[in-house]
């Protein structure tokens, strides 16, 4: 079959053009702003890749067009093939059709953390010799790739509560139909699509109602949210996470912290010992909740347990991306606050409380979801930065990533500690000032903001060897 992908670029639609290749499907794609590392990720695999939406490209006669939810009614080429009535179908649905059927599929959900534990639970499946395929919207740097297809009966995907495309308004994980459901968190999100938490709390109860009698559902029990939507129905197995009586991550040694190393319970029974370079609750959550998945297909818990001491993170997730003159400079996913503020705390629990002088946190953010676009959570912004030493925000000007608010302000109750900016180059040169041997520079953007990491990198690197600016 050959299939044309309207939004390849996406991490989603570039992974299941991934997929789609290694199924042995021809598939040609298009995008705006044919942009890395997605695209250069499709080309090294010989995909064709082609720049805008114009409608000549209904002379590649494809069998199939595959849209992305990037797609709207007034792009050119869907305009042409909803005129001509040519075949066409969703990206999830099309997974779920052609990918997925057949499947033990394990699909994560959650409004944080669902590439992470995705990540790991792949990790867990691949330690235990079980060979799993996988679609994550990240890079797992165990696997190195985002999405791969296996002879397994076993995948793992990260199931997004985003729409599925302009003409079906349910969320992506509708289509996948799990055996093994993970239920990480559930906030309000998606302000674009979603009036309230209510609306997204109906779209996962949809995503309950796909799992079978004989599957298993893993939920956060510290989520109302979430028990909210398991009393409108449940007809599957429930395994508790973070809750006494569940799944539990308690100090490994009486009266020690519970960081890099933690203890392993289920229904009170030790299950073993997790000892990694990942820092925070929230990680420590995902641990949990991966484990359990894991164990819903055959892996014993005590060897989940062993194998998270491998566990080597994602791109973007708390990356380094280099150092000079005792600066470290980070990169970072964060952008919704709380994920903003369990990353600075995570951080935070690294390099110590930033007493000695030594060890302050200089966090650079860039609002830039379609959700912090809107301004639904700007209110919470200065909260969830509270534990970074100093801000500088950044809003563009003009363009898609066009902030609807005033940034300034919104950072504001953070008083002298925050600045924002609508330019990357004095954004730079404000932070390069500012930085001093021993500072952490935390960048986080769920975008590429315009190359910054680089850039903070060689300003600090021209600035000299270390000391104030």
């Amino acid at each position: 079959m050959h299939i044309h992908i309207l939004g390849i670029c996406g991490t989603f639609m570039g992974g299941l053009a991934v997929l789609a290749r290694e199924a042995g499907h021809k598939v040609t794609g298009c995008d705006a702003g044919v942009y890395p590392p997605m695209s250069t990720q499709l080309e090294g695999q010989g995909m064709e890749l082609i720049e805008g939406y114009g409608a000549e490209q209904l002379s590649l006669k494809p069998d199939l067009f595959v849209i992305g939810n990037v797609v709207t009614r007034g792009n050119p080429l869907m305009e042409e093939i909803l005129n001509r009535g040519l075949p066409y179908t969703s990206g999830p649905q099309w997974l779920g059709e052609h990918m997925l059927a057949g499947k033990w599929v394990l699909a994560v959900a959650g409004t944080h953390g669902k590439t992470t534990t995705s990540s790991m639970l792949a990790w867990l499946l691949e330690d235990a010799g079980m060979n799993p395929g996988f679609l994550i919207g990240g890079v797992p740097l165990n696997f190195g790739i985002s999405a791969r297809l296996t002879d397994s009966s076993f995948f793992v995907i990260e199931a997004d509560e985003y729409d599925t495309a302009f003409f079906d308004k349910r969320s992506k994980f509708v289509h996948y139909r799990p055996r093994t459901a993970v239920l990480n968190n559930l906030e309000f999100d998606h302000a674009d699509i979603f009036p309230d938490l209510a609306a997204i709390e109906t779209q996962f109860h949809h995503l309950v109602r796909t799992v079978p009698g004989v599957g298993r559902i893993v939920t956060n029990g510290r989520e109302a949210a979430l028990e909210r939507v398991l009393t409108r129905g449940c007809w599957s197995g429930v395994e508790h996470f973070g809750v006494e009586g569940g799944w539990q991550a308690l100090p490994a040694v009486d009266g020690e912290p519970v960081d890099e190393q933690f203890a392993v319970y289920w229904e009170g029974e030790r299950q073993g010992v997790i000892d990694w370079q990942v820092q925070g609750e929230h990680n420590r959550m995902n641990a949990l909740a991966a484990i359990a998945a894991a164990r819903s297909v055959g892996v014993p818990a005590a060897q989940s347990v062993e194998s998270l001491g491998r566990f080597r993170n994602v791109k973007r997730r708390m990356e380094v991306k280099g150092s000079v003159n005792g600066v470290t400079v980070y990169d970072d996913f964060a952008h919704h606050p709380t994920a903003i503020e369990t990353t600075v705390a995570g951080l935070r629990t690294r390099i110590g409380d930033g007493r000695d002088g030594n060890a302050r946190i200089l966090a650079v953010l860039e609002p830039r979801s379609n959700t912090m676009k809107l301004g639904t959570m700007k209110a919470q912004l200065p909260a969830s930065l509270a534990s970074a030493d100093l801000v500088f925000g950044y809003g563009a000007r003009e363009g898609r990533d066009k902030l609807g608010w005033d940034l300034a302000q919104a950072l504001a109750p953070l008083g002298e500690r925050a600045q924002a900016f609508n330019e990357i180059e004095p954004l730079v040169k404000a932070v390069t000032a500012a930085a001093r041997p021993g500072d952490h520079v935390l960048v986080m953007s769920n975008g590429g903001f315009g190359g910054v990491h680089q850039e903070l990198l060689d300003a600090l690197s021209a600035r000299g060897a270390g000391g104030h600016a």
